[in-house]
């Protein structure tokens, strides 16, 4: 009998502490989010679920959830939202998308951004946001969508980009970088128009030949 009531207890003990944790990672997700709230100005609205009081964010708006309550899409694309991104979203581990295209997003792209190794889609193209392409994205080995085109990005493309064999779809288009265009790796593949409408862009790099940052 008694040996029965302490593998009860370890066996409870041992709920309770994965229960714990997987609150916690919750709450940590949850406070990321929440940071980007505060970092926005949101006339619509959209956010207006986004309750930081709440176990998890799992039942906000916008925000998708795995079967174990681990958040995986962020969908703010076309909210009308003005303001900035915040280091904290390099702490959400499991995302794959994160959508936020199509409003007033000002600022730099947040190093922390390269953390998020399950990230399959980064489109924040359409927002007006300034700053260099982080070499860290170079970091993102599950991502296929890479869209930041039509912002005011300087600086060159980073040569880490090319090293992610999972990359399909590049577009930088309507910034202000400069340099040359990668010619290894996925960019064999992706069109030029995806690097169109930046002037001091010299074009496809001449391997061995030019240094590509010449004009940066």
């Amino acid at each position: 009998m008694k040996t029965s009531l302490v593998t009860l207890l370890s066996t409870f003990f041992a709920i309770s502490l994965i229960c714990w944790a997987d609150l916690v990672t919750s709450n940590s997700e949850g406070d990321a989010l929440y940071a980007l709230r505060r970092s926005v100005s949101d006339p619509n609205n959209v956010l207006q679920s986004w309750d930081p009081t709440l176990v998890n964010p799992c039942t906000w708006f916008h925000i998708t959830c795995n079967q174990d309550n681990r958040v995986t899409r962020v969908d703010l694309g076309n909210s009308n939202l003005t303001g900035h991104l915040v280091p904290d979203l390099g702490r959400l581990e499991h995302l794959q998308y994160l959508e936020l295209y199509k409003n007033n997003i000002q600022g730099t792209i947040p190093t922390e951004l390269g953390n998020l190794k399950s990230l399959i889609s980064l489109d924040l193209y359409n927002n007006n946001l300034t700053g260099i392409i982080p070499q860290e994205l170079g970091n993102l080995k599950s991502i296929v969508f890479l869209r930041l085109n039509d912002n005011r990005l300087n600086g060159r493309i980073p040569r880490d980009l090319a090293k992610v064999s999972s990359l399909k779809v590049v577009d930088v288009s309507n910034n202000d970088l400069c340099g040359t265009i990668p010619t290894s790796g996925p960019f064999e593949h992706i069109p030029l128009n995806n690097f169109e409408g930046n002037p001091r862009l010299e074009g496809p790099e001449l391997q061995g030949l030019v240094a590509y940052d010449m004009s940066c």
